[in-house]
């Protein structure tokens, strides 16, 4: 009998945990489309043409805009080695609340934020060419705020990125 009730209460563990997998996914789609809102007002509001950043046909919401092409193709996967220099906004408020003024950083592709990974990928960016990145909240950061950085939770960002070196 004690195997029974054993079993029965691990079931509804079981069971009880998928609800709650639900909930994340539609908590997650239910900030996407408000992030998505902010992103295409802000472009419209701005009159900024952007093309938006696709996963096998899935609109992510992540746009992107190449401000210049650069100079020389190259290959860009999960581990490519990129050096750049950027500036990050937080598109709510136009606080910048990142820059490499002075320096420039080199990050695998592969460890960047996924907004970042995706943006820049689907851009074909070249060597030398300057891309802005509009990234939704779930792309980021998520709901967790980062102090360090001044970001609340779900924040939507820009990033404009130059790119000095790339390789692979």
């Amino acid at each position: 009998m004690n195997r029974i009730l054993l079993f029965l209460l691990l079931l509804s563990a079981c069971f009880a945990g998928c609800k709650k997998d639900n909930n994340v996914k539609s908590q997650i789609k239910a900030q996407l489309a408000v992030d998505s809102k902010i992103i295409s007002d802000y472009l419209n509001t701005h009159n900024i043409t952007a093309k938006q950043v696709d996963s096998a046909g899935v609109p992510l919401g992540i746009y992107y805009v190449v401000d210049t092409v650069g100079t020389e193709d190259v290959v860009i996967t999960s581990s490519t080695n990129i050096t750049v220099g950027y500036t990050g906004t937080l598109l709510t408020t136009g606080t910048q609340f990142t820059s490499t003024d002075n320096f420039h950083p080199s990050y695998i592709l592969g460890q960047t934020i996924k907004g970042w990974q995706y943006g820049i990928s689907a851009s074909k960016v070249k060597l030398g060419g300057v891309i802005r990145v509009f990234i939704p909240s779930h792309y980021a950061y998520g709901p967790f705020p980062q102090p360090t950085l001044g970001l609340p939770a779900n924040a939507v960002l820009i990033f404009n990125i130059k790119f000095y070196n790339i390789t692979n």
